[in-house]
Protein backbone atom coordinates (compact mmCIF):
# COMPACT_ATOMS: atom_id res chain seq x y z
CA UNK A 1 0.00 0.00 0.00
CA UNK A 2 1.77 3.29 -0.73
CA UNK A 3 0.49 6.37 1.15
CA UNK A 4 0.93 10.07 0.17
CA UNK A 5 1.46 12.14 2.70
CA UNK A 6 0.98 15.93 2.58
CA UNK A 7 0.27 18.93 5.04
CA UNK A 8 0.32 22.59 5.51
CA UNK A 9 -0.63 23.71 1.80
CA UNK A 10 -1.78 26.85 3.27
CA UNK A 11 -3.84 27.35 0.47
CA UNK A 12 -1.65 26.32 -2.52
CA UNK A 13 -4.10 23.32 -4.73
CA UNK A 14 -1.79 23.61 -7.40
CA UNK A 15 1.31 22.27 -5.13
CA UNK A 16 -0.85 19.40 -4.06
CA UNK A 17 -2.77 18.64 -7.11
CA UNK A 18 1.67 18.51 -8.18
CA UNK A 19 2.03 16.01 -5.87
CA UNK A 20 -0.91 13.82 -6.57
CA UNK A 21 -0.10 14.08 -10.31
CA UNK A 22 3.40 12.12 -9.65
CA UNK A 23 1.47 9.16 -7.87
CA UNK A 24 -1.06 8.33 -9.46
CA UNK A 25 0.02 4.76 -8.05
CA UNK A 26 -0.90 5.93 -4.68
CA UNK A 27 -3.38 4.20 -2.67
CA UNK A 28 -4.31 6.43 -0.31
CA UNK A 29 -3.78 10.29 0.48
CA UNK A 30 -3.08 11.61 4.02
CA UNK A 31 -3.46 15.35 4.49
CA UNK A 32 -2.07 16.18 8.30
CA UNK A 33 -3.55 19.69 8.93
CA UNK A 34 -3.51 23.80 7.90
CA UNK A 35 -4.94 23.42 4.33
CA UNK A 36 -8.46 21.85 4.52
CA UNK A 37 -10.62 23.98 1.70
CA UNK A 38 -8.02 23.01 -0.82
CA UNK A 39 -7.89 19.74 0.20
CA UNK A 40 -11.88 19.32 -0.03
CA UNK A 41 -11.07 20.40 -3.86
CA UNK A 42 -8.49 17.97 -4.41
CA UNK A 43 -10.80 14.90 -3.05
CA UNK A 44 -13.55 16.21 -6.09
CA UNK A 45 -11.18 16.78 -8.23
CA UNK A 46 -9.60 12.82 -7.85
CA UNK A 47 -12.36 10.86 -6.18
CA UNK A 48 -10.61 7.31 -6.83
CA UNK A 49 -7.98 8.05 -3.73
CA UNK A 50 -9.04 6.63 -0.38
CA UNK A 51 -8.56 10.17 1.60
CA UNK A 52 -8.00 10.72 5.61
CA UNK A 53 -7.08 14.30 7.18
CA UNK A 54 -6.83 16.04 10.43
CA UNK A 55 -7.53 19.83 11.38
CA UNK A 56 -4.39 22.12 11.50
CA UNK A 57 -3.97 25.16 13.61
CA UNK A 58 -4.25 27.29 10.93
CA UNK A 59 -7.87 25.54 9.88
CA UNK A 60 -9.92 27.99 11.29
CA UNK A 61 -13.93 26.77 12.72
CA UNK A 62 -12.91 23.24 11.49
CA UNK A 63 -14.76 20.33 12.68
CA UNK A 64 -12.60 18.05 11.65
CA UNK A 65 -10.56 16.41 14.36
CA UNK A 66 -7.11 16.86 15.29
CA UNK A 67 -6.28 13.65 15.58
CA UNK A 68 -7.32 10.16 13.72
CA UNK A 69 -5.85 6.41 14.29
CA UNK A 70 -6.21 4.67 11.09
CA UNK A 71 -6.12 0.97 10.44
CA UNK A 72 -4.18 -0.11 7.34
CA UNK A 73 -2.49 -2.77 6.29
CA UNK A 74 -2.60 -4.03 9.24
CA UNK A 75 -0.85 -1.65 10.72
CA UNK A 76 -2.22 1.48 13.22
CA UNK A 77 -1.36 4.94 11.65
CA UNK A 78 -1.39 8.06 13.86
CA UNK A 79 -1.93 10.89 12.28
CA UNK A 80 -2.05 14.66 13.69
CA UNK A 81 -0.49 18.39 13.06
CA UNK A 82 1.04 18.21 16.41
CA UNK A 83 0.28 21.83 17.32
CA UNK A 84 -1.51 20.25 20.52
CA UNK A 85 1.42 18.18 21.35
CA UNK A 86 4.09 20.44 21.29
CA UNK A 87 6.20 19.12 18.14
CA UNK A 88 8.11 22.22 17.66
CA UNK A 89 10.16 21.68 21.10
CA UNK A 90 9.91 17.78 21.56
CA UNK A 91 9.05 14.87 19.55
CA UNK A 92 8.56 13.13 23.20
CA UNK A 93 4.80 14.11 23.52
CA UNK A 94 3.74 13.04 20.25
CA UNK A 95 5.70 9.84 20.32
CA UNK A 96 3.98 8.89 23.87
CA UNK A 97 0.64 9.50 22.38
CA UNK A 98 1.48 7.39 19.26
CA UNK A 99 2.62 4.36 21.51
CA UNK A 100 -0.69 4.68 23.95
CA UNK A 101 -2.74 4.32 20.79
CA UNK A 102 -0.40 1.74 19.84
CA UNK A 103 0.86 3.08 16.31
CA UNK A 104 3.30 1.06 14.16
CA UNK A 105 3.48 4.74 12.62
CA UNK A 106 2.91 8.45 13.82
CA UNK A 107 2.53 11.39 10.84
CA UNK A 108 2.41 14.97 12.23
CA UNK A 109 3.04 18.24 10.65
CA UNK A 110 2.84 21.82 11.49
CA UNK A 111 6.77 22.58 11.73
CA UNK A 112 7.05 22.44 8.24
CA UNK A 113 10.87 20.43 8.28
CA UNK A 114 10.50 17.45 6.59
CA UNK A 115 11.39 14.52 9.31
CA UNK A 116 11.96 10.46 9.25
CA UNK A 117 13.12 8.16 12.13
CA UNK A 118 12.63 4.85 13.20
CA UNK A 119 12.25 4.98 17.37
CA UNK A 120 12.14 1.90 19.11
CA UNK A 121 9.39 -0.16 16.85
CA UNK A 122 7.52 3.51 16.11
CA UNK A 123 7.88 4.78 12.37
CA UNK A 124 8.38 9.00 12.95
CA UNK A 125 7.27 11.35 9.70
CA UNK A 126 6.76 14.71 8.94
CA UNK A 127 6.53 15.25 5.34
CA UNK A 128 7.21 18.94 5.28
CA UNK A 129 5.07 21.50 3.56
CA UNK A 130 3.88 21.17 0.10
CA UNK A 131 4.00 25.01 -0.01
CA UNK A 132 5.81 26.88 2.73
CA UNK A 133 8.96 24.09 3.38
CA UNK A 134 11.64 25.48 5.76
CA UNK A 135 15.24 24.17 5.07
CA UNK A 136 14.89 23.15 1.68
CA UNK A 137 12.25 23.76 -1.43
CA UNK A 138 8.36 22.16 -0.81
CA UNK A 139 8.22 18.66 0.26
CA UNK A 140 5.48 16.09 0.72
CA UNK A 141 6.06 11.89 2.06
CA UNK A 142 5.17 8.92 1.03
CA UNK A 143 4.46 6.23 3.10
CA UNK A 144 5.09 2.36 1.69
CA UNK A 145 3.26 -0.72 3.69
CA UNK A 146 4.64 -3.98 2.26
CA UNK A 147 4.86 -7.59 3.63
CA UNK A 148 8.40 -6.92 3.59
CA UNK A 149 7.46 -3.82 6.21
CA UNK A 150 7.05 -0.11 6.19
CA UNK A 151 9.02 2.31 4.21
CA UNK A 152 9.08 6.16 4.66
CA UNK A 153 10.26 9.06 2.69
CA UNK A 154 10.74 12.25 1.94
CA UNK A 155 10.14 14.31 -1.61
CA UNK A 156 10.60 17.77 -3.18
CA UNK A 157 7.27 18.56 -4.78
Amino acid sequence: MRIVVVSDSHRNFFALQKVLEKHPEADMVIHLGDGEAEFEDIQQLYPHFRYAWVSGNCDIASSSPSTVLLRLDGKNIYCTHGHTLGVKSSLETLKTAARVARASVVLYGHTHIPHTEYDGGLYVMNPGSVSLSRGRGPTYGLLDITPGGIMLSTAEV
